[in-house]
Protein backbone atom coordinates (compact mmCIF):
# COMPACT_ATOMS: atom_id res chain seq x y z
CA UNK A 1 0.00 0.00 0.00
CA UNK A 2 1.07 3.88 -0.67
CA UNK A 3 2.41 5.09 2.33
CA UNK A 4 -0.03 8.15 3.54
CA UNK A 5 1.78 11.61 3.58
CA UNK A 6 -0.32 13.62 5.35
CA UNK A 7 -4.59 13.41 5.79
CA UNK A 8 -5.73 11.64 2.79
CA UNK A 9 -3.04 12.32 -0.14
CA UNK A 10 -0.70 9.15 -0.78
CA UNK A 11 2.52 9.12 -2.28
CA UNK A 12 1.20 7.71 -5.51
CA UNK A 13 -0.66 10.56 -5.70
CA UNK A 14 1.39 12.99 -4.38
CA UNK A 15 3.66 11.29 -7.21
CA UNK A 16 1.04 10.93 -9.92
CA UNK A 17 0.28 14.89 -9.48
CA UNK A 18 4.15 16.26 -10.53
CA UNK A 19 4.23 13.78 -13.28
CA UNK A 20 0.88 15.45 -14.70
CA UNK A 21 2.52 18.78 -13.75
CA UNK A 22 5.86 17.97 -15.58
CA UNK A 23 4.18 16.23 -18.49
CA UNK A 24 2.12 19.68 -19.50
CA UNK A 25 5.06 21.81 -18.84
CA UNK A 26 7.19 19.55 -21.04
CA UNK A 27 3.67 20.00 -23.81
CA UNK A 28 4.17 23.75 -23.32
CA UNK A 29 7.71 23.43 -23.65
CA UNK A 30 8.03 21.73 -26.92
CA UNK A 31 5.06 23.65 -28.06
CA UNK A 32 6.83 27.10 -27.68
CA UNK A 33 10.12 25.85 -29.09
CA UNK A 34 8.25 24.14 -32.22
CA UNK A 35 5.79 27.56 -32.53
CA UNK A 36 7.61 28.58 -35.97
CA UNK A 37 6.36 25.29 -37.36
CA UNK A 38 3.01 25.10 -35.88
CA UNK A 39 2.22 28.99 -37.23
CA UNK A 40 3.58 27.73 -40.76
CA UNK A 41 0.88 24.45 -40.32
CA UNK A 42 -2.12 26.78 -39.04
CA UNK A 43 -1.60 29.50 -41.85
CA UNK A 44 -1.44 26.31 -44.77
CA UNK A 45 -4.35 25.07 -43.20
CA UNK A 46 -6.21 28.70 -43.14
CA UNK A 47 -4.95 28.98 -46.87
CA UNK A 48 -6.51 25.77 -47.51
CA UNK A 49 -10.11 26.16 -46.26
CA UNK A 50 -10.10 29.75 -47.73
CA UNK A 51 -9.19 28.48 -51.32
CA UNK A 52 -11.46 25.09 -50.98
CA UNK A 53 -14.37 27.00 -52.17
CA UNK A 54 -12.69 28.76 -55.93
CA UNK A 55 -11.05 24.81 -55.90
CA UNK A 56 -14.20 23.23 -55.84
CA UNK A 57 -15.89 25.20 -58.51
CA UNK A 58 -12.65 25.04 -60.36
CA UNK A 59 -12.62 20.95 -60.17
CA UNK A 60 -16.51 20.52 -60.98
CA UNK A 61 -16.20 22.29 -64.33
CA UNK A 62 -12.71 20.68 -65.56
CA UNK A 63 -13.47 17.53 -67.59
CA UNK A 64 -12.27 15.36 -65.37
CA UNK A 65 -13.03 16.75 -62.09
CA UNK A 66 -10.10 16.47 -61.26
CA UNK A 67 -8.75 17.86 -57.78
CA UNK A 68 -5.26 18.04 -58.44
CA UNK A 69 -5.42 19.80 -61.70
CA UNK A 70 -8.23 22.47 -59.78
CA UNK A 71 -5.78 23.28 -57.23
CA UNK A 72 -2.48 23.48 -59.50
CA UNK A 73 -4.63 26.03 -61.28
CA UNK A 74 -5.64 27.82 -58.80
CA UNK A 75 -2.16 28.13 -57.59
CA UNK A 76 -1.35 29.43 -61.30
CA UNK A 77 -3.57 32.38 -60.61
CA UNK A 78 -2.37 33.13 -57.09
CA UNK A 79 1.43 33.19 -58.37
CA UNK A 80 0.18 35.22 -60.95
CA UNK A 81 -1.39 37.41 -58.91
CA UNK A 82 2.24 37.51 -56.66
CA UNK A 83 4.04 38.13 -59.27
CA UNK A 84 2.15 41.19 -60.25
CA UNK A 85 2.53 42.52 -56.79
CA UNK A 86 6.25 42.41 -57.24
CA UNK A 87 6.53 43.98 -60.30
CA UNK A 88 3.58 46.57 -59.80
CA UNK A 89 4.86 48.03 -55.96
CA UNK A 90 7.91 47.22 -55.27
CA UNK A 91 9.91 49.16 -58.19
CA UNK A 92 7.76 51.68 -57.32
CA UNK A 93 8.33 52.04 -53.84
CA UNK A 94 11.91 51.36 -54.29
CA UNK A 95 11.67 54.68 -57.10
CA UNK A 96 10.05 56.77 -54.81
CA UNK A 97 12.04 56.39 -51.43
CA UNK A 98 14.98 57.16 -54.06
CA UNK A 99 13.46 60.12 -55.45
CA UNK A 100 12.73 61.34 -51.60
CA UNK A 101 16.28 60.77 -50.62
CA UNK A 102 17.74 62.34 -53.88
CA UNK A 103 15.73 65.53 -53.08
CA UNK A 104 15.86 66.18 -49.44
CA UNK A 105 19.02 67.98 -49.44
CA UNK A 106 17.90 70.67 -52.11
CA UNK A 107 14.28 70.66 -50.09
CA UNK A 108 16.31 70.98 -46.42
CA UNK A 109 18.77 74.28 -48.36
CA UNK A 110 15.58 75.69 -49.84
CA UNK A 111 14.03 75.91 -46.61
CA UNK A 112 16.58 77.01 -44.98
CA UNK A 113 17.06 79.87 -47.23
CA UNK A 114 13.47 81.36 -47.04
CA UNK A 115 13.64 81.29 -42.77
CA UNK A 116 14.88 84.02 -42.60
CA UNK A 117 14.52 84.63 -39.45
CA UNK A 118 15.98 81.42 -38.30
CA UNK A 119 19.39 82.62 -39.79
CA UNK A 120 18.90 86.10 -38.01
CA UNK A 121 18.40 84.35 -34.96
CA UNK A 122 21.67 82.04 -35.48
CA UNK A 123 23.76 84.82 -36.26
CA UNK A 124 22.33 87.09 -33.11
CA UNK A 125 24.00 84.26 -30.85
CA UNK A 126 26.86 83.18 -32.82
CA UNK A 127 25.71 79.85 -33.87
CA UNK A 128 26.47 79.93 -37.71
CA UNK A 129 29.49 77.41 -37.50
CA UNK A 130 27.16 74.89 -35.95
CA UNK A 131 24.24 75.56 -37.76
CA UNK A 132 26.24 75.00 -41.25
CA UNK A 133 27.66 71.83 -39.63
CA UNK A 134 24.25 70.22 -38.91
CA UNK A 135 22.30 71.23 -42.13
CA UNK A 136 25.67 70.23 -44.03
CA UNK A 137 25.60 66.68 -42.12
CA UNK A 138 21.85 66.53 -43.48
CA UNK A 139 22.45 66.90 -46.63
CA UNK A 140 25.58 64.60 -46.68
CA UNK A 141 23.62 61.62 -44.71
CA UNK A 142 20.65 62.12 -47.25
CA UNK A 143 22.97 62.03 -50.36
CA UNK A 144 24.53 58.94 -48.94
CA UNK A 145 21.41 56.98 -48.16
CA UNK A 146 20.17 57.48 -51.52
CA UNK A 147 23.56 55.58 -52.95
CA UNK A 148 23.11 53.37 -50.41
CA UNK A 149 19.91 51.77 -51.48
CA UNK A 150 20.73 49.48 -54.09
CA UNK A 151 23.65 48.19 -51.20
CA UNK A 152 21.44 47.99 -48.20
CA UNK A 153 19.28 45.70 -51.19
CA UNK A 154 22.21 43.09 -52.16
CA UNK A 155 22.35 42.99 -48.18
CA UNK A 156 19.31 41.86 -46.82
CA UNK A 157 19.32 39.26 -49.69
CA UNK A 158 19.21 36.29 -47.33
CA UNK A 159 16.62 37.45 -45.31
CA UNK A 160 15.03 37.59 -48.71
CA UNK A 161 15.82 34.00 -49.47
CA UNK A 162 15.01 32.99 -46.60
CA UNK A 163 11.20 34.36 -46.60
CA UNK A 164 10.91 33.04 -50.43
CA UNK A 165 11.75 29.15 -49.02
CA UNK A 166 9.05 29.86 -45.99
CA UNK A 167 6.67 31.20 -49.05
CA UNK A 168 7.35 28.24 -50.71
CA UNK A 169 6.90 25.62 -48.12
CA UNK A 170 3.76 27.48 -47.35
CA UNK A 171 2.31 27.06 -50.24
CA UNK A 172 3.52 23.65 -50.95
CA UNK A 173 1.56 22.58 -47.43
CA UNK A 174 -1.41 24.50 -48.86
CA UNK A 175 -1.25 23.02 -52.18
CA UNK A 176 -1.47 19.52 -50.34
CA UNK A 177 -3.82 20.06 -48.04
CA UNK A 178 -6.56 20.90 -50.56
CA UNK A 179 -5.47 17.92 -52.50
CA UNK A 180 -5.80 15.91 -49.87
CA UNK A 181 -7.63 17.80 -47.19
CA UNK A 182 -11.32 15.63 -48.73
CA UNK A 183 -9.53 12.47 -48.17
CA UNK A 184 -8.69 12.63 -44.80
CA UNK A 185 -12.21 13.91 -43.67
CA UNK A 186 -14.28 10.84 -45.40
CA UNK A 187 -11.25 8.71 -43.34
CA UNK A 188 -12.03 10.97 -39.78
CA UNK A 189 -15.81 10.98 -40.74
CA UNK A 190 -15.29 6.77 -41.12
CA UNK A 191 -14.41 6.47 -37.73
CA UNK A 192 -17.25 7.36 -36.02
CA UNK A 193 -19.48 4.37 -34.91
CA UNK A 194 -22.37 6.69 -33.68
CA UNK A 195 -24.28 7.89 -36.19
CA UNK A 196 -25.89 10.77 -34.75
CA UNK A 197 -22.56 12.21 -33.00
CA UNK A 198 -21.32 12.00 -36.76
CA UNK A 199 -23.63 13.94 -37.97
CA UNK A 200 -23.75 17.12 -35.22
CA UNK A 201 -20.03 17.04 -35.22
CA UNK A 202 -20.01 17.16 -39.49
CA UNK A 203 -22.75 20.21 -38.70
CA UNK A 204 -20.49 21.65 -36.31
CA UNK A 205 -17.83 21.58 -38.66
CA UNK A 206 -19.46 23.00 -41.69
CA UNK A 207 -20.52 25.99 -39.56
CA UNK A 208 -17.35 26.49 -38.52
CA UNK A 209 -15.93 26.16 -42.23
CA UNK A 210 -18.83 28.66 -43.18
CA UNK A 211 -17.86 31.47 -40.68
CA UNK A 212 -13.79 31.12 -42.09
CA UNK A 213 -14.77 31.31 -45.73
CA UNK A 214 -17.62 33.73 -45.12
CA UNK A 215 -14.74 36.24 -43.39
CA UNK A 216 -12.61 35.51 -46.11
CA UNK A 217 -14.70 36.38 -49.10
CA UNK A 218 -16.26 39.20 -47.03
CA UNK A 219 -12.92 40.52 -46.28
CA UNK A 220 -11.55 40.74 -49.76
CA UNK A 221 -14.44 41.90 -50.58
CA UNK A 222 -14.31 44.97 -48.69
CA UNK A 223 -10.69 45.44 -49.80
CA UNK A 224 -11.27 45.09 -53.86
CA UNK A 225 -13.57 47.87 -52.97
CA UNK A 226 -11.53 49.85 -50.52
CA UNK A 227 -8.58 49.49 -53.36
CA UNK A 228 -10.85 50.53 -56.33
CA UNK A 229 -12.60 53.20 -55.14
CA UNK A 230 -8.60 54.37 -54.22
CA UNK A 231 -7.48 54.16 -57.43
CA UNK A 232 -10.15 55.98 -59.46
CA UNK A 233 -9.50 58.85 -56.44
CA UNK A 234 -5.84 59.15 -57.58
CA UNK A 235 -6.41 59.15 -61.21
CA UNK A 236 -7.97 62.24 -59.79
CA UNK A 237 -5.45 63.85 -58.29
CA UNK A 238 -3.14 63.12 -61.12
CA UNK A 239 -5.05 64.96 -63.29
CA UNK A 240 -5.30 67.86 -60.92
CA UNK A 241 -1.52 67.91 -59.33
CA UNK A 242 2.03 66.97 -59.96
CA UNK A 243 1.68 62.87 -59.66
CA UNK A 244 2.99 60.62 -61.89
CA UNK A 245 0.85 58.10 -63.29
CA UNK A 246 2.03 55.32 -62.23
CA UNK A 247 1.31 55.61 -58.64
CA UNK A 248 -2.59 54.66 -59.01
CA UNK A 249 -2.11 51.23 -59.32
CA UNK A 250 0.60 50.14 -56.86
CA UNK A 251 -0.74 52.25 -54.18
CA UNK A 252 -4.49 50.29 -55.17
CA UNK A 253 -2.75 47.09 -54.87
CA UNK A 254 -1.08 48.32 -51.24
CA UNK A 255 -4.77 49.47 -49.95
CA UNK A 256 -6.21 46.39 -50.85
CA UNK A 257 -3.19 43.92 -49.36
CA UNK A 258 -3.37 45.82 -46.51
CA UNK A 259 -7.21 45.90 -45.74
CA UNK A 260 -7.10 42.42 -45.35
CA UNK A 261 -6.08 43.20 -42.09
CA UNK A 262 -9.09 43.75 -40.02
CA UNK A 263 -9.65 47.13 -37.78
CA UNK A 264 -5.87 48.65 -38.14
CA UNK A 265 -5.25 47.24 -41.63
CA UNK A 266 -6.91 50.27 -43.96
CA UNK A 267 -4.96 53.24 -41.73
CA UNK A 268 -1.95 51.57 -42.22
CA UNK A 269 -2.48 51.49 -46.19
CA UNK A 270 -3.70 55.01 -46.14
CA UNK A 271 -0.35 55.68 -44.32
CA UNK A 272 1.56 54.52 -46.71
CA UNK A 273 -0.38 55.85 -49.85
CA UNK A 274 -0.01 59.35 -47.62
CA UNK A 275 3.92 58.73 -47.79
CA UNK A 276 3.78 57.87 -51.17
CA UNK A 277 1.95 60.84 -52.47
CA UNK A 278 3.59 63.20 -50.20
CA UNK A 279 6.75 62.56 -51.93
CA UNK A 280 5.60 63.93 -55.42
CA UNK A 281 2.60 66.71 -53.60
CA UNK A 282 1.98 67.07 -50.24
CA UNK A 283 -1.85 69.04 -51.51
CA UNK A 284 -2.40 65.92 -53.08
CA UNK A 285 -1.29 64.15 -50.07
CA UNK A 286 -3.91 65.76 -47.73
CA UNK A 287 -6.60 65.17 -49.92
CA UNK A 288 -6.35 62.04 -50.17
CA UNK A 289 -5.90 61.18 -46.62
CA UNK A 290 -9.15 63.46 -46.48
CA UNK A 291 -10.83 61.56 -48.71
CA UNK A 292 -9.94 58.13 -46.88
CA UNK A 293 -11.03 59.65 -43.60
CA UNK A 294 -14.20 60.02 -45.09
CA UNK A 295 -14.50 56.42 -46.74
CA UNK A 296 -13.68 54.78 -43.71
CA UNK A 297 -16.64 56.47 -41.83
CA UNK A 298 -19.12 55.00 -44.79
CA UNK A 299 -17.07 51.71 -45.13
CA UNK A 300 -17.14 51.04 -41.26
CA UNK A 301 -21.05 52.48 -40.74
CA UNK A 302 -22.15 50.74 -44.34
CA UNK A 303 -20.36 48.83 -46.08
CA UNK A 304 -18.52 46.15 -43.51
CA UNK A 305 -21.45 45.67 -41.28
CA UNK A 306 -24.00 44.66 -44.76
CA UNK A 307 -21.01 42.17 -45.48
CA UNK A 308 -19.31 40.62 -42.43
CA UNK A 309 -23.31 40.45 -40.34
CA UNK A 310 -23.28 37.31 -41.78
CA UNK A 311 -20.37 35.45 -41.73
CA UNK A 312 -19.12 36.65 -38.11
CA UNK A 313 -21.26 37.62 -36.04
CA UNK A 314 -19.80 38.63 -32.99
CA UNK A 315 -19.11 41.99 -30.68
CA UNK A 316 -16.72 44.64 -31.25
CA UNK A 317 -15.29 43.81 -28.22
CA UNK A 318 -14.51 40.50 -29.01
CA UNK A 319 -13.26 41.30 -32.32
CA UNK A 320 -11.01 44.04 -30.50
CA UNK A 321 -9.52 41.44 -27.79
CA UNK A 322 -9.03 38.54 -30.41
CA UNK A 323 -7.08 41.00 -32.73
CA UNK A 324 -5.09 42.11 -29.57
CA UNK A 325 -4.20 38.61 -28.60
CA UNK A 326 -3.52 37.51 -32.66
CA UNK A 327 -1.43 40.43 -33.20
CA UNK A 328 0.55 40.23 -29.83
CA UNK A 329 1.08 36.57 -30.48
CA UNK A 330 1.61 35.78 -33.95
CA UNK A 331 1.99 39.75 -35.60
CA UNK A 332 0.15 40.77 -38.40
CA UNK A 333 -1.02 36.91 -39.63
CA UNK A 334 -2.08 36.60 -36.15
CA UNK A 335 -4.60 39.69 -36.92
CA UNK A 336 -5.26 38.25 -39.77
CA UNK A 337 -7.00 35.26 -38.76
CA UNK A 338 -7.98 36.01 -35.05
CA UNK A 339 -11.24 36.89 -35.95
CA UNK A 340 -12.31 33.71 -37.36
CA UNK A 341 -10.75 31.86 -34.84
CA UNK A 342 -12.84 33.70 -32.68
CA UNK A 343 -15.73 33.20 -34.83
CA UNK A 344 -15.48 29.36 -34.72
CA UNK A 345 -14.85 29.35 -30.96
CA UNK A 346 -18.22 31.12 -30.70
CA UNK A 347 -19.72 28.64 -32.78
CA UNK A 348 -18.45 25.95 -30.26
CA UNK A 349 -19.70 28.14 -27.38
CA UNK A 350 -22.90 28.49 -28.82
CA UNK A 351 -23.22 25.00 -29.42
CA UNK A 352 -22.15 23.58 -25.85
CA UNK A 353 -24.60 25.71 -24.27
CA UNK A 354 -27.70 24.73 -26.27
CA UNK A 355 -26.26 21.58 -26.00
CA UNK A 356 -26.80 21.57 -22.02
CA UNK A 357 -29.90 23.60 -22.37
CA UNK A 358 -31.50 20.54 -24.10
CA UNK A 359 -30.45 18.41 -21.37
CA UNK A 360 -32.18 19.86 -18.63
CA UNK A 361 -35.46 18.64 -17.64
CA UNK A 362 -38.08 20.82 -18.01
CA UNK A 363 -39.47 21.97 -14.34
CA UNK A 364 -42.87 20.16 -13.11
CA UNK A 365 -45.14 22.52 -12.41
CA UNK A 366 -47.70 21.40 -9.55
CA UNK A 367 -51.34 21.62 -10.36
CA UNK A 368 -53.36 24.00 -8.51
CA UNK A 369 -55.42 22.30 -5.85
CA UNK A 370 -59.53 23.31 -6.40
CA UNK A 371 -61.16 25.02 -4.08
Amino acid sequence: MSKQLSGDITTSTFIRFWLVILGFLAVFGILYLARGAIILIATAAFLAIALNPPVSMIAKRLPGKSRVGATALAYVIVVITLIGFIVTVIPTVIEQMARFFKTLPGVIESVSRQTHWLNDLVSRYGLDKQYNQVIDNIQNQAGSTASDLGGSFLGSVGSVVEGFITMLLLLVLTFLMLVEGPTWMKRLWGLYKNPERRAHHRQLVHKMYRVITGYVNGQVLISAISAVCSLVMIVILSALFDLPANLAIPIAVIIFITGLIPMFGATIGAIIAGVLLAINDIGAAIIFLVYYFIYQQVENNFVSPVVQSRAVEISALTVLVALTIGLSLFGILGGIISIPIAGCLRVLVLNYLERNQAKKPLPIKKASARK
